[in-house]
């Protein structure tokens, strides 16, 4: 029973997809003999956490002293942009807590818990853990890891080619595959091409083929080679360039200078860290790719092989993965890759 109601938690969380970072999606439901009479989930960044939204659904306030409390993730017990959610459901005396992981934000990490067995209330951690930890891998790998969570995205020729030979753009996936890229972008909170990427292709990096928000696009361009009439210099979307020249920022376009030494991944993940960006995905080219894989500097690689033959081009990256899912998109094959190590 308790799985059960913990996959209704898990399922309200994916509701703030997209809404809520650098917060957790947070689902919540509140259970009187067995069924349930209360539900809510965070929906977005600095309004009210799932465990409010789920305690307000409910009228009869005489209820709570005997029902039973699910939330997929240990409930805050600091002051944020709201009250510590700990604090409200001790003062509802809602006797029992069911959570499905343990926070790994340093302001939380376990202090939810002791606040609640403190005052009396029954906890139990760890239903589903595997699957609340998935739900929220961003929020989790950007708390343990220090750095976002990286997505590598390409797409290739049947025969391992990402672009012809002279780096001329090119369409390799379908508009279907292109559409679905355009709805990954708008899913992250971050997207990354490298200088010769951003040179052939003159890419906007928006999300123009679907309906959300446009990510903070990072650029790496060491000498300042590309062109300030390119679509990623437009003003139009924050932007951030990391370079090895000195250049003073503008409207929506900041320009950090770092030093470019085999460390230099590694220092854009820390600054993009600082920033809260929980999510990066890295749409090109394939050297950029080939880096963050050789520094096993990536969560999850999404490939779209196409049924066209270049015969001959630029290579696409190399990768080794747990393969966890592959399907046709209308021709495309795509596969989506997890790194286990």
């Amino acid at each position: 029973m308790h799985e059960a109601f913990m996959k209704r938690c898990i399922e309200l969380a994916l509701n703030g997809a997209g809404e809520v970072a650098p917060n957790p999606m947070v689902g919540c439901v509140i259970v009187h003999d067995g069924k349930i009479i209360g539900e809510g989930f965070h929906k977005k960044f600095g309004e009210a956490h799932a465990e409010v939204n789920a305690i307000n659904s409910i009228s009869d306030t005489s209820l709570f002293k005997r029902s039973s409390l699910y939330v997929n993730l240990e409930p805050c017990s600091h002051f944020g942009k709201t009250p510590p959610c700990v604090d409200l459901i001790i003062e509802k005396e809602i006797p029992e807590v069911i959570v499905g992981c343990l926070d790994p934000n340093t302001l939380v990490a376990g202090r939810g818990i002791r606040k609640l067995e403190k005052s009396n209330v029954r906890v139990q951690v760890g239903v589903l853990d595997s699957e609340s930890r998935e739900v929220n891998e961003r929020f989790i790998t950007f708390h343990e890891r220090k750095r976002p969570y990286i997505i590598l995205k390409w797409a290739q020729s049947s025969d391992g080619f990402i672009a012809p030979k002279n780096g001329q753009r090119t369409n390799i996936s379908n508009e279907y595959s292109r559409t679905l890229s355009h709805r990954w972008r708008s899913e992250e909170a971050a997207i990354m091409v490298g200088t010769t990427t951003a040179i052939n292709d003159n890419p906007k990096l928006d999300v123009r083929l679907w309906n959300g928000k446009n990510p903070l696009r990072v650029v790496i361009d060491q000498q300042l080679r590309i062109s300030s009439t390119s679509n990623i210099f437009d003003h139009s979307i924050p932007t951030l360039v990391f370079t090895e020249k000195q250049k003073a920022h503008e409207e929506n376009l900041e320009f950090h200078k770092t030093a470019f030494s085999e460390r230099l991944l590694q220092d854009v993940m820390s600054v993009l860290h600082e920033k809260q960006i929980l999510s990066l995905i890295v749409e090109g080219g394939s050297q950029l790719h080939q880096s963050f894989i050789e520094q096993n500097l990536w969560d999850e690689a999404r490939i779209f092989t196409a049924s066209n033959f270049l015969g001959d081009g630029i290579r696409a990256a190399k990768i080794n993965g747990e393969k966890i899912l592959e399907e046709n998109i209308f021709g495309d094959k795509l596969v989506i890759l997890k790194n286990k190590s």
